[in-house]
């Protein structure tokens, strides 16, 4: 496929067309979900959870994310590749840029921070120094213990209105992607509304430009209890090159999600 560009995904949100995004670890997958024509793949600090068989995000290095990205890297043809910035990995601007610096440097197109509004300074200085960056709001893995559990987040008028607001300032910050994870469906195409930039969603309903799920989640090899917003894009599908296009195609046709993946 033709090389995805953050103005790519711009254009399509424009034109009210959808987009698919994966996960992405190694080489080899990243070579079949290029194939598939997905457009973004992330090096997520899942990886944590479902290769090294953590129980949650947190002992992730930036270390292991640049390990990653370098194998996705090598493999891709195409997807505009996203690279996870791990736990505890900004602790201060400096060490905020040295880190986002080492995974643009091993193949990131850019790089995705969770957090809230207060991470608007952060994205000021990543993009002043050409690194784009992908704002992640709602359920933040890396605030787990913060939280008390995995819970869908924005379900008060109050809380959907700070996740809008967060989203509205961190792209006046230099944002250029919203992802959204565990909200309901309202919040999802309220977000989705109110901002120009493209907003993915996973656990936040059919409204918003891109989906993204976990590659393993959507190829059924999950460990423990599966999440409502994951589909076993296997079920019909005869290899793992053909549930990549099914899942592609879901997503672009808007059947996936539907509302039982929805809150």
């Amino acid at each position: 496929m033709k090389t995805v560009t953050i103005s790519t995904l711009t254009k399509l949100k424009q034109a009210g067309e959808k987009f698919s995004c994966l996960t992405a670890y190694d080489a080899t997958f990243a070579s079949q979900i290029s194939a598939a024509e997905i457009e973004v793949m992330l090096i997520g600090d899942s990886l944590g959870m479902v290769l090294q068989g953590h129980d949650s995000t947190l002992p992730v290095s930036v270390d292991d994310i640049v390990y990653h990205t370098q194998c996705v890297a090598r493999g891709n043809n195409g997807s505009l590749i996203m690279a996870d910035m791990p736990f505890m990995s900004n602790p201060s601007t400096e060490q905020m840029l040295v880190n986002a610096g080492k995974l643009m440097q091993a193949g990131a197109h850019m790089i995705k921070l969770e957090g809230e509004a207060w991470l608007a300074e952060g994205i000021t200085e990543l993009t002043r120094r050409g690194v784009p960056v992908c704002a992640h709001l709602g359920l933040t893995p890396q605030m787990v213990n913060q939280y008390g559990g995995y819970k869908v987040q924005g379900k008060t008028e109050a809380a959907a209105q700070a996740i809008i607001a967060a989203s509205q300032e961190l792209v006046d910050a230099g944002a250029s992607i919203i992802l959204l994870e565990c909200v309901p469906s309202e919040v999802g195409r309220l977000v989705t509304e109110a901002v120009t930039v493209p907003v993915i969603g996973i656990g936040a309903g059919p409204h918003t430009d891109g989906q993204i799920l976990v590659l393993q989640d959507m190829l059924g090899i999950t460990m423990g209890r599966t999440a409502r917003f994951v589909r076993n894009f296997m079920v019909d599908a005869q290899s793992i090159p053909e549930a990549l296009k099914h899942y592609h195609q879901a997503v672009k046709d808007n059947s996936f999600p539907s509302e039982e993946h929805c809150f």
